[in-house]
């Protein structure tokens, strides 16, 4: 069981965008990729407002916020207007969380530079030239006719059973909330799809190499749409990377292994971004990176 994420809303140049903010401390940014929303983020913005403010848009076109059918929707867009919302939130700094087509974008506010980022959290993240996944050139072939809910439903679900390993762990419940605004509007979905197109890091590979940017890279090793083999890469692209490959996982890691994501992201922006120590009697925090034992939730 988890807390529901409320949320706000603000205007930017692409309409509405609906967002959480929630804790306080220094900001981080939790982004989500395709076909999610901030949905994804349910546990781990519960667990890092513990230490920090953090921030959970639903991207321009996903969940909560607008979905218009001229709203630009490519990673550099997107980029643009996570900018935008951070700028109005009065934030100039911030660690940036990204998973999938949000790590795309994570990765373009670091190179661009404008908020500043501080530290930088990519989870089988669009990265490179490996674009788009198999899941995107799906929905991106879909006719305007076949638009249907139905193949919404399918394309999302389908998705789901390819990029989650143990399915078990993702409720039907929490599919349904993402299913929700493609239900809503389904062409919405087949939009966002097309929008993307990869050239926000694509060739960029030289750009990521600033030795002062704390990173940590976490990908699942059976990831079938992003190979892990990407996340070598990428930790050798930013020096002084960690890398963490998390076996038995797929795609969607946050929903794979919540209880070792929430940790790893937390655990890391507190020594890295936050710069603490641990307080906590002399004892180590044990993080489990194979499966939990049953009943452990």
């Amino acid at each position: 069981m988890t807390l529901p994420l409320a949320r706000k809303r603000i205007r930017i140049s692409a309409g509405e965008m609906a967002y959480v903010d929630m804790g306080e401390g220094r900001p981080v940014i939790l982004l989500h990729g395709f076909p999610t929303s901030a949905h994804l983020w349910r546990r781990e913005a519960w667990l890092l407002a513990q230490r920090m403010r953090v921030i959970v848009p639903d991207l321009v076109g996903y969940g909560e916020s607008d979905q218009l059918s001229d709203a630009e929707l490519s990673e550099l867009a997107q980029a643009g207007y996570v900018g935008e919302l951070l700028a109005a939130l009065g934030i100039d700094e911030v660690a940036v969380v990204g998973h999938d087509v949000g790590g795309a974008i994570a990765q373009t506010l670091a190179l661009e530079g404008h908020p500043t980022v501080r530290a930088l959290v990519l989870l089988d993240s669009v990265c490179f030239e490996a674009w788009p996944t198999e899941a995107v050139r799906i929905a991106q072939a879909v006719r305007p006719e076949d638009e249907t809910a139905a193949s919404a439903d399918e394309i999302v679900r389908a998705t789901f059973a390819l990029g989650v390993a143990h399915r078990d762990r993702l409720a039907e419940e929490d599919v349904a909330a993402y299913l929700r605004p493609w239900q809503r509007d389904p062409a919405a979905l087949f939009r966002a799809a097309r929008g993307l197109t990869g050239k926000g890091v694509s060739g960029r590979e030289a750009e990521l190499g600033d030795p002062d940017l704390p990173a940590l890279i976490i990908w699942g090793e059976a990831d079938p749409f992003l190979r892990s083999e990407l996340a070598e890469r990428l930790g050798e692209a930013i020096p002084g990377s960690t890398v963490a490959l998390l076996p038995g996982c797929s795609h969607f890691v946050n929903e794979d292994a919540p209880q070792v994501v929430g940790l790893l992201i937390s655990e890391y922006l507190r020594a890295r971004y936050l710069n603490e120590r641990h307080d906590h009697g002399g004892e180590p925090v044990a993080v489990l990176l194979e499966r939990p034992p049953a009943g452990f939730r």
